[in-house]
């Protein structure tokens, strides 16, 4: 392809507010539980500190279990059936959340949820890979993660009032319906590939599938699923995204219960407050996203963001209790830097693996960033819940993400040459 071409623009115009509206509601209904846990969900049902937190991960343990099958479903048959059956499932399971009488059936539907959303983030990925170029991926994928922190910003401030002035039952069956409406319009709008809009020219059509050809041509081959699976380059990023969860994960469930605690302030004001470390995570995404598209050296702008982000936990845990804005501080800029890698360690997978199996491969490199959520989201509740505090919580979190920098540093690439695959010690990843 002659690199001289301009790929259409109308791609982005299109399909990005789609995709980030649509991942936005997978946040909005599977966050939320943090607010009901903050405010009155375990006193109306009689749940105790250990099982609260088994609660809140249970989401995360019935999405690392579905993450490959919904993978090789969007990558063998369609993403567009596979996420409209998800978004009205997950839209009926995060409303029915709120007609829930008993402990064993919040936990039925909490483990659902999980396994109905575990399809959409790999689903997304596989459809970006399909419409974006490997000099946009950076951003598209930001474009879709960002419905995480965007979302997690306006729902803390709207579930506080929800909560105020109705109560947890009626925020879950208020913050559920939205998905179900939109499943239709995702129906109407989408199609899996190129190939079958009509809003393209055939002449932008072809310009884009000769771009995607041309990007295959150094990537070391793989035979099939089983030879990317246990590849070095997959299982280091699988632990990679693990311990990184641990972070991410474990402070979005319980930011509202931290806040509470350490700022003794009412819901609403928790809800502004937990907003505030997810503006500064969009800001950072746009700016990360950009960059790493333009430098290509996807590596950079992940394993150094991952070290600040500890290191702004381990200063949280050092202030202990007595400085609750600094410490209020670092926790913003820990939230900054765990969400900011997101769209260059994903737009790296479908560089270091060829087409055929990048895509179930981002389910599994996903699924295993699940196992992570749900070690984090029960470890971190646990512990706040029996020590009072979040100072080992912050530890914990600071840890893991060490140890996520440390794997992420040693990811090398392996391409072709002479015919012949080799790692590329001094390429850029």
């Amino acid at each position: 392809m002659n690199k001289n071409v301009k790929l259409s623009q109308k791609r982005w115009l299109y399909l990005m507010p789609i995709i980030f509206i649509t991942y936005s509601l997978a946040y909005l209904d599977r966050a939320n539980y943090g607010f009901a846990a903050a405010d009155g969900i375990d006193k109306d049902l009689g749940i105790t500190k250990n099982i609260s937190s088994l609660i809140g991960a249970l989401f995360f343990l019935g999405y690392f279990f579905f993450q490959v099958p919904g993978a090789v479903y969007a990558v063998k048959r369609s993403v567009r059936k596979l996420v409209f059956v998800s978004l009205l499932l997950w839209g009926a399971l995060a409303a029915a959340t709120g007609l829930v009488a008993n402990i064993p059936m919040l936990m039925i539907i909490r483990f659902t949820l999980g396994v109905v959303e575990a399809a959409v983030m790999p689903a997304m990925l596989i459809f970006i890979s399909n419409w974006f170029t490997k000099g946009e991926r950076s951003r598209a994928n930001t474009f879709l993660i960002l419905g995480n922190p965007v979302t997690v910003l306006w729902m803390s401030i709207l579930s506080g009032y929800l909560i105020q002035a109705w109560g947890w039952r009626e925020m879950f069956i208020i913050e559920g319906i939205p998905a179900v409406a939109w499943a239709f319009f995702w129906w109407w709008a989408v199609r899996d590939k190129p190939s079958q809009v009509s809003w393209l020219s055939e002449s932008e059509k072809r310009d884009l599938e000769q771009a995607m050809a041309a990007e295959q041509q150094d990537i070391k081959p793989v035979k099939n699923y089983r030879e990317a699976f246990t590849s070095r380059n997959v299982i280091c990023l699988c632990l990679v995204h693990v311990f990184w969860s641990i972070g991410v994960y474990g402070f979005m469930m319980w930011m509202p219960s931290i806040i509470k605690a350490g700022a003794n302030r009412d819901i609403v004001s928790v809800g502004w407050l937990a907003a505030v470390p997810y503006l500064a995570a969009i800001v950072l995404m746009l700016i990360v996203s950009t960059l790493s598209d333009k430098i290509q050296n996807r590596k950079l702008f992940v394993w150094p963001l991952l070290l600040v982000a500890g290191l702004a936990f381990t200063g949280s845990w050092l202030l202990g209790s007595d400085s609750f804005w600094i410490s209020y501080g670092l926790l913003i800029l820990a939230a900054a830097c765990m969400y900011a890698p997101y769209g260059p360690f994903f737009a790296l997978i479908p560089e270091l693996l060829p087409k055929s199996v990048a895509g179930v491969s981002m389910g599994l490199i996903n699924s295993f960033g699940a196992l992570g959520a749900f070690t984090g989201a029960w470890l971190v509740g646990l512990l706040n819940g029996l020590t009072g505090n979040p100072s080992l919580s912050f530890v914990l979190m600071a840890v893991s993400l060490f140890v996520s920098v440390a794997i992420m540093y040693s990811v090398r690439p392996e391409i072709k040459q002479d015919g012949k695959s080799v790692t590329a010690i001094g390429a850029k990843a």
